[in-house]
């Protein structure tokens, strides 16, 4: 059996599952203000830094789905839509059979739904060497086994091309036709800024890093939230405004094709608060944060 061994556990999140258990206790919160909520969620937005800065972010997304969808009931399996931060690819590459480990287990890839969704777009590959070295699904993988620890996943990176969209509906579909107890996850972070990224368009010091977050990571979850899928890539490549544009375009077409009418922010914080908040020290550089769920 195909297994994807981790790259990033001891690094990004910590490396023994005692360890990560008690970490994933501290950044899943207990509840999520039902208030504004989706009926159903049927897809979320989450970050994938390490565990330290943006793993509450990723917590909250997870429970919500968690309140409304309990483990016994669903969801079978979370679609993962993860970011390409190496190479240069136009099709979604599926890693489509075997199953992914990380320091809490194994967990299945749902390989009859990976069949049924290559057999019906030519968008989409098998392509597991593509995942080998990525970090921007495995990061959240060990949320879903915590909460949902009968749940399969189907993890696809997908590129931030502009027929990115296309990938997420040709997902979101074959999803709808199956009658598949799915939930799609998008993973990205958001402005990268500083000096150390390359990107301070408006000088280094907190008046940059207050831009960065208000203005421009606003802008590109404004765009989010009004489910523009089509208009997701453009925008983060022209404004520098999310690593994973791909993958959020593809959540989004995915979640259009079930039925998601509105999206909703739970989170939105940027790693030069968290330093802050942790160690009172004020960061030159900086990157945004956002967990927002769709239905």
């Amino acid at each position: 059996m195909q297994i994807r061994h981790p790259v990033v556990a001891g690094s990004f999140y910590e490396g023994s599952e005692s360890a990560c258990r008690e970490s994933l206790a501290k950044y899943i919160p207990e509840s999520v203000a039902c208030e504004g909520l989706p009926d159903r969620i049927v897809a979320g937005i989450v970050p994938h830094a390490g565990w330290l800065f943006s793993g509450a972010v990723a917590g909250e997304v997870f429970r919500a789905i968690a309140q409304q969808r309990k483990p016994q009931c669903g969801p079978e399996v979370f679609v993962l839509f993860g970011a390409m931060h190496r190479g240069i690819a136009q099709l979604g590459s599926m890693f489509a059979d075997g199953a992914w480990r990380t320091p809490l287990g194994d967990v299945a890839v749902d390989e009859r739904l990976a069949e049924r969704i290559l057999s019906g777009t030519n968008l989409i590959e098998a392509n597991a060497q593509v995942h080998a070295d990525e970090h921007s699904l495995e990061v959240i993988v060990p949320f879903i086994q915590y909460l949902f620890p009968t749940a399969k996943i189907l993890p696809i990176a997908v590129p931030s091309v502009l027929r990115a969209h296309e990938i997420g509906q040709a997902v979101g579909r074959t999803i709808s036709a199956e009658g598949a107890s799915a939930v799609c996850i998008g993973s990205t972070d958001l402005t990268h800024y500083g000096p150390g990224y390359g990107f301070a368009p408006h000088g280094p010091g907190q008046k940059g890093i207050d831009w960065a977050k208000e203005v421009n990571d606003k802008a590109l979850i404004d765009l989010i939230c009004r489910l523009e899928a089509e208009k997701v890539v453009a925008q983060a490549q022209s404004q520098r405004s999310a690593c994973g544009a791909g993958a959020v375009a593809a959540t989004i077409g995915a979640a259009r094709e079930n039925a998601a009418t509105k999206a909703v922010v739970l989170s939105h914080v940027c790693s030069a608060e968290v330093s802050e908040k942790l160690w009172g020290q004020q960061s030159s550089e900086s990157v945004g944060y956002a967990g927002i769920v769709f239905g």
